[in-house]
């Protein structure tokens, strides 16, 4: 009896090896490579800013932060986004052309922030504004300076120069608003929706009348803050009459929007430029420091 036990075990001790053999060698079999990288530059450029800027859309939009890191993030992200807002206000438009050159991720970080901050507003301007375009001549070539996300040639079937310091597709041209490579009388309509930030905004418009059409249309949008002498703004009536002497006609103002002012104004027929005119300081958008 003892050898067929001894047998019994050995074939027992047999199969246990062979099992653990068998086990290593399906393990083996079954570990395959992972797949290769994609090389370092496989994606766009867009979406290697965006990852740059990633903590600025770590929170979705609508939502509040809720664990402590989300709102250590959120925090993050706006005190980027107030950096980037006050250097925007207290540089003059080629330095920010030069900034964003750089480092355009920054400009995404930017935008987030902005984004952020327009999803308070009970109304938009430039939903008006686009509704406005809606309601006129579909023909009308547009420039839109400083464009963002090109909400303006998205929704209306004007054929739409949206212009920024940066661009995220050929369709938007990257410029210092007050150097863009539009031809002379080239354009129907001038929008500024928001975006005479910088120290030399009147350059801005002086470009804005050089590309516009004899009767074409300027249209402003500004925040209420800095068009109120009360609170250290500009004199709206002043800023109109400086544009005025540019040489347009002022149309209308709406002012019923309770975040923004809305200018309408129109390039006169024959306008001759005055000298040394005494354009308004406007008050920078700056947010407090938390």
């Amino acid at each position: 009896m003892e050898p067929q036990q001894e047998s019994t075990a050995g074939g027992r001790k047999r199969r246990r090896r062979g099992g653990v053999g068998k086990r290593q060698k399906d393990s083996s079999s079954s570990q395959q490579a992972p797949p290769p990288a994609p090389p370092a530059d496989a994606a766009s450029p867009l979406e290697k800013r965006q990852r740059k800027a990633g903590e600025a859309a770590a929170i979705p939009k609508g939502r509040k932060p809720t664990s402590l890191l989300e709102k250590m993030r959120a925090r993050l992200s706006g005190g980027h986004f107030r950096m980037l807002n006050e250097k925007l206000y207290t540089c003059s438009g080629q330095d920010a052309f030069d900034y964003f050159k750089n480092e355009p991720e920054l400009f995404d970080v930017y935008h987030a922030g902005y984004q952020e901050q327009m999803s308070h507003w009970p109304e938009q301007p430039v939903n008006v504004i686009i509704k406005w375009l809606k309601s006129h001549n579909k023909s009308w070539t547009v420039a839109d300076f400083g464009c963002g996300n090109a909400a303006v040639a998205k929704n209306v079937k004007n054929k739409v120069f949206s212009i920024d310091l940066v661009s995220d597709d050929p369709s938007v041209i990257a410029c210092d608003m007050a150097h863009t490579p539009l031809e002379p009388s080239s354009v129907d309509v001038a929008i500024f929706c928001l975006s005479l930030m910088g120290t030399n905004f009147p350059s801005y418009l002086q470009e804005a009348n050089r590309v516009l059409k004899p009767s074409g249309w300027l249209l402003i949008a500004e925040v209420r803050s800095r068009l109120d002498p009360n609170t250290g703004g500009a004199d709206p009536d002043k800023f109109s009459e400086a544009i005025s002497q540019l040489g347009f006609n002022l149309i209308s103002k709406d002012e019923k929007n309770k975040m923004f002012v809305l200018f309408y104004f129109r390039k006169k027929e024959k306008s001759k430029v005055a000298k040394n005119i005494e354009w308004p300081q406007l008050k920078p958008c700056l947010y407090k420091r938390r």
